[in-house]
C-alpha cells in the first residue's frame, strides 16, 4: 500500500469517483472495501491515520453483545453473531475464539446466565463457536486461577471472538487499495463541493505535503465517527447534532494478573456496567466505562473517576489487587451514539447503526461497532448506489478474504497478526539480519516490522508505528517512549526525512504517550 500511488489516483484531473468516503475508521474502511469489491471507483480520506480514533481503542472483542440479549434486543444480537462468524472466516489471522467465564457468586446466577448463554449459542447457528456450559467452583478456578474466590459458587463459560482492531483496519485499507481504491491518511476534508445544491465532491487538504486539491464524486459518505456532526454542519450549517459522545476506558496489566487463557466477564457491576478482564497479546485488558462527554477529540483522556472505577473493580474480582504502578497503559475511546435525527433529513435506520441522508445528498453513516462493520458497509453502499445513480451490484464481502488471510500459524508470535505478510517480513530479516533486533527489550517488535510499516502499510509517523501498526503504546507506554528514537531513525531512513524531522517525531510521540501512563500519587 503506497501513499504516492493513492495520491495519484485521487488527484487524476479527469476522474469522477463513484464513491468518496470521509473517515478511515472501521465504518469508512469497510465501506471502501465493499464499494471497491463491487467494482465502483473509490477514494477514502482520513484526517489523521487509519483507525486513529475509536477504531483502535476498543475492548478488542468481536461479539454478539451479551448485554443486548439481556435487554431483549434479539435482532441486534442475531446480526452481530452472524457477522462474528464471518469475521472468523474472513480474517482468521486476526480473529480467534476466546473463552469467557462469568463467575457466579449467588446460587441463582448459574441457571440464569447458563440459560442465557445457551440462547446466545443457538442464535449463532452454523457460524457459532464452542458451546457454553456450567462450571463447578473447582472448574472456574482452574480456568481463571486469580478470580476472587470469596463466596464463589461456580461459573458459566461461553465463547466470543477476539481480535486486534487497528491491525484489521490496516488490512482493510490494504484490501481496498488492492481492489483499486485510493486510500489516504493525513488528508483532511476541508469543504464540500456542490452543484445545484447537491454534493458533488470534496475539498481535501493533504496535511503531510501541505497541498490542497478537489475530488469529484457521484456520492459522498460521511463516516467520521464522533466527528460526523462537524461534516454535517459543513453541509448544512443549521443541522442539529445527532451524536451523543460516550467515553470508555481500559487499563492494561501484566499477564500475571490473569495467567490463564480465559477471560472474565462481569455482566453487571454495582452501577450496572459490564466489566471485562481479557488476555490480549500476553497482557490483560480491563474495562470498560460508559461516561457521557460534552466534547470530542482525537486524543481523549481517561478521567480520574473512570480510572478509579476500573481499578477498584479489578481489585474486587481479582485475588491479586492491581495498584496504579502495575498499570502498563491506560487508553480511552469515544463512542458515537445516535441521539436524534434532523427533521430535514431522511433516515434509513438499523437497530445498531444509522444511515442519514441530507437534503443535498450527503450520506452519513454512524453508530455500530467493529463486529458489524461489514454489514454497515453493505447497507451504506446500497444507499450510495441509489443516490449516486450507480449501477446496482451485488455485495461481494460476505465470504471475501481480507488482506493477510491465512490459517497457517506464524513461526514468531510477534508476526502472527500480519498473517500471510509474516513471511515477507521474515525475508527482510534474511536480507538484513540486523533488522531482526527488537526496537526495545521489553517489547516483542522487531526493526523489520517498522521497515514493513513504512514500505507497505502507509505508516508516516512514530505514533503510527507504536500505537497502531504495533500495539506498543497500549501494551507498555513507558517502554514505547524509550523505543521511539529507534523507530524514528528507521522511519527517517525509509521516508527520506532529516534529523530535524526525527527529533520532532520523538518529542511529539513522547508527549502523546505520557498521557497513557497511569498517574501515581
Amino acid at each position: 500500500m503506497k501513499r504516492s500511488i493513492s495520491l495519484d489516483r485521487a488527484q487524476a484531473a479527469d476522474k469522477v469517483f463513484d464513491v468518496v468516503i470521509i473517515g478511515g475508521g472501521a465504518s469508512g474502511l469497510g465501506a471502501a472495501v465493499d464499494a471497491a469489491a463491487r467494482g465502483h471507483s473509490v477514494a477514502l480520506f482520513e484526517q489523521a491515520d487509519f483507525a486513529k480514533g475509536t477504531s483502535s481503542r476498543s475492548t478488542k472483542l468481536v461479539h454478539g453483545g451479551v448485554r443486548y440479549l439481556q435487554q431483549g434486543n434479539v435482532s441486534l444480537v442475531l446480526e452481530a453473531l452472524r457477522e462474528r462468524g464471518r469475521l472468523t472466516q474472513n480474517t482468521p489471522h486476526l480473529v480467534h475464539s476466546q473463552s469467557f467465564v462469568i463467575p457466579n457468586y449467588s446460587w441463582w446466577e448459574g441457571p440464569f446466565y447458563g440459560i442465557g448463554m445457551k440462547v446466545y449459542d443457538q442464535l449463532a447457528g452454523k457460524l457459532g463457536l464452542s458451546p457454553s456450559r456450567h462450571l463447578s467452583k473447582k472448574e472456574t478456578v482452574e480456568l481463571i486461577p486469580t478470580v476472587e474466590q470469596n463466596k464463589l459458587v461456580g461459573g458459566v463459560v461461553y465463547h466470543d471472538g477476539q481480535f486486534d482492531d487497528s491491525r484489521l483496519a490496516v488490512n482493510l485499507a490494504q484490501t481496498a487499495e488492492e481492489l483499486g481504491a485510493a486510500m489516504l491518511n493525513y488528508c483532511r476534508c476541508v469543504g464540500l463541493v456542490k452543484e445545484n445544491d447537491v454534493v458533488s465532491g470534496v475539498q481535501i487538504h493533504d496535511t503531510e505535503n501541505d497541498t490542497k486539491f478537489t475530488v469529484r464524486a457521484k456520492s459522498v459518505i460521511n463516516a467520521t465517527g464522533v466527528f460526523v456532526d462537524d461534516l454535517r454542519k459543513m453541509d448544512e450549517p443549521q443541522a442539529k447534532g445527532i451524536i451523543a459522545v460516550s467515553q470508555g476506558i481500559h487499563i492494561v496489566l501484566p499477564k500475571s494478573f490473569l495467567p490463564g487463557n480465559a477471560a472474565i466477564m462481569i455482566p453487571k457491576t454495582a452501577d450496572g456496567r459490564v466489566l471485562f478482564a481479557v488476555p490480549w497479546h500476553d497482557h490483560v485488558i480491563v474495562g470498560t466505562t460508559d461516561t457521557p462527554l460534552d466534547s470530542h477529540s482525537l486524543e481523549p483522556r481517561a478521567l480520574e473517576e473512570e480510572r478509579d472505577f476500573v481499578l477498584t473493580h479489578a481489585c474486587k474480582y481479582l485475588t491479586k489487587d492491581p495498584k496504579p504502578e502495575d498499570v502498563l497503559s491506560i487508553f480511552a475511546g469515544l463512542r458515537p451514539l445516535v441521539k436524534a435525527g434532523d427533521g430535514s433529513d431522511t433516515a434509513a435506520l438499523s437497530r445498531d447503526h444509522s444511515i442519514i441522508v441530507s437534503g443535498s445528498g450527503l450520506i452519513t453513516l454512524t453508530g455500530g461497532k467493529w463486529t458489524t462493520y461489514r454489514k454497515m458497509a453493505e447497507d451504506v453502499i446500497e444507499q450510495a448506489e441509489t443516490l449516486g445513480g450507480l449501477e446496482h451490484k451485488r455485495c461481494q464481502t460476505e465470504d471475501m478474504q481480507i488482506h493477510g488471510w491465512t490459517r497457517a500459524a506464524a513461526s514468531q508470535a510477534n508476526l502472527a497478526s500480519y498473517g500471510s505478510d509474516a513471511l515477507r517480513i521474515q525475508d527482510l530479516i534474511k536480507e538484513q539480519p540486523e533488522l531482526g533486533e527488537k526496537v526495545h527489550a521489553q517489547l516483542p517488535y522487531q526493526q523489520a516490522e517498522v521497515v514493513w510499516h513504512a514500505r507497505e502499510e502507509m505508516a508516516r509517523t512514530v505514533e503510527d508505528v507504536l500505537a497502531r501498526r504495533t500495539r506498543a503504546l497500549l501494551l507498555n507506554a513507558r517502554a514505547s517512549i524509550e523505543a521511539a528514537p529507534a523507530v524514528a531513525k528507521i522511519l527517517a531512513k525509509e521516508l527520506s526525512r532529516d534529523a530535524t524531522w526525527e527529533a520532532e517525531q520523538i518529542k511529539a510521540y513522547t508527549e502523546l504517550a505520557e498521557g497513557y501512563i497511569f498517574p501515581i500519587d
